[in-house]
């Protein structure tokens, strides 16, 4: 049964619903749910154009077939068409979580609606349909990620369980005594702590590779940090408070030189620009659906076959086992030996819509647009007195984090959620990050294709009027 096929099982009685390729429900374009506090029409998309160095302007690239622009998407948001503190929200941080479209809100309430059920060894229709939009999400995130095959996909909770998956399956049977874990030190704290508990138990090292000032990973320092000891690198694809993309195919490439296993965190980069794991020629690839604009509590793990199939079992229970005595268990394949359990399966229903919805648009277009985004608002920040940018990589996804003079990064969080303007305060967690810097915190202000240079210029004015009423 294809995808679409799948979804018309799963709302027998709802409209007849646009359909993305192979994808899940897609309503009428331009309306935004009654329901939705403060909802306001959806702004008009304008008319394709050429692109111009404005991201306002931005509507595509030239000579290709997939429109985008930022109204495009702006239409299938509900939330963005809100008001906070009686001004329209204005979402900046995406890089803790992005928002959902109509598509993804509407298959989570169909499912729930039409389709709940159980998966796997059902043998009532809802079971079956049910399985088959489960698998049907596995598919979709194999080819999300370039993936050889849809069994080389564990659904997990999402990056952190995921990296713990890695961490207790595969490196407590591959990791000893003098073993190295090189971690960059931009990571994410779900990137170290994991490596952090396998070292204590294996007696393993985490070692740190340090960044130059500009935010970048010291390749020179990795490169003589890589020795036959080194069993695992783990690495971002692109950092979460400094928007640093590492070169991480050439990174793996020499760490394979030493024999050692390579795992990508993408939590960050997946809503960015796409990605191909067998390019990459990553061991090990993860992400959240939640910064995907999918649901919560739902992620996948990406393993090279010959990987996965050595790796034993992490938790027990339903769903990973062929059979149970108590003289002996044996246990269900790699997928499903990993995935002990019910899955999260409305959580794969809201990833298939998400995936659906993000590939409908040409993803080229919409890094192109990113990085003029990015661009606009470095500028536009500059104009702040006293606002000091962190990193300076030329290779970036569109997160700005920043210090204000005179201001703790809390305070000017506060400030802007007066005017509708949401932003992170913290550490990030990436506190050695950030050490690296000096700080204990800042502000963070992270983009996503549905951010316009109109709020760019809100935050900027918000920022401005701070800095006028504290001189």
């Amino acid at each position: 049964m294809t995808t679409p096929d799948v979804v018309r099982s799963l709302w027998p009685g709802a409209p007849t619903p646009h359909l993305f390729g192979d994808g899940l429900l897609s309503p009428d374009p331009g309306t935004v749910p009654a329901s939705v506090p403060g909802a306001a029409p959806a702004e008009p998309v304008p008319e394709p154009a050429a692109p111009d160095v404005h991201p306002a302007q931005f509507t595509g690239l030239p000579g290709q077939t997939a429109a985008f622009s930022p109204e495009l998407a702006r239409r299938d948001i509900p939330i963005l068409h809100r008001t906070v503190n009686g001004h329209p929200l204005v979402w900046l941080d995406n890089g803790a979580t992005t928002q959902k479209p109509r598509q993804v809100i509407e298959a989570l309430a169909g499912f729930y609606g039409s389709a709940n059920s159980n998966i796997h060894r059902g043998a009532h229709t809802m079971a079956r349909e049910a399985t088959e939009a489960y698998e049907a999400g596995r598919a979709a995130v194999a080819r999300f990620l370039g993936a050889p095959s849809p069994d080389d996909i564990v659904f997990v909770r999402g990056t952190t369980e995921a990296i713990n998956l890695v961490a207790q399956s595969w490196g407590r049977a591959h990791l000893g005594p003098g073993d190295d874990i090189l971690v960059p030190v931009l990571e994410h704290h779900s990137n170290i702590v994991p490596w952090q508990l396998l070292a204590q138990q294996t007696r393993a090292r985490v070692v740190p590779v340090p960044l130059g000032p500009d935010g970048q990973i010291d390749l020179t320092a990795y490169d003589d940090l890589l020795s036959m000891r080194t069993q695992l690198v783990a690495l971002s694809q692109a950092s979460n408070v400094l928007g640093t993309v590492p070169p991480v195919r050439e990174m793996t490439a020499l760490a394979h030189r030493y024999g050692a296993k390579v795992l990508v965190d993408g939590a960050q980069a997946v809503a960015h620009f796409p990605v191909d794991v067998q390019d990459l020629d990553a061991d090990f690839y993860v992400f959240s659906g939640h910064k995907l604009f999918a649901p919560t509590g739902i992620g996948a793990l990406y393993a090279k076959p010959d990987i996965l199939r050595e790796m034993a079992p992490w938790q027990g229970g339903g769903n990973m086992i062929e059979s149970v005595d108590f003289t002996r268990t044996t246990y269900a394949p790699v997928p499903h030996l990993l995935e002990a359990g019910t899955g999260h399966i409305s959580g794969v229903v809201g990833l298939l819509a998400a995936l659906n919805w993000l590939t409908s648009f040409d993803r080229d277009a919409i890094a192109a647009y990113e990085t003029s985004l990015m661009a606009y608002a470095q500028q536009a920040l500059a104009t702040v007195p006293g606002l000091d940018l962190l990193g300076s990589a030329p290779d970036r996804i569109a997160v700005l984090t920043f210090t204000l003079a005179g201001h703790d990064p809390s305070e000017i969080a506060a400030w802007l959620d007066r005017d509708g303007i949401a932003i992170r305060a913290g550490h990030h967690c990436a506190q050695p990050a950030l050490a690296h810097y000096g700080l204990a915190s800042a502000a963070r202000a992270s983009l996503a294709l549905y951010n316009t240079s109109e709020e760019v210029d809100k935050l900027v004015a918000s920022l401005q009027q701070l800095q006028q009423q504290a001189a």
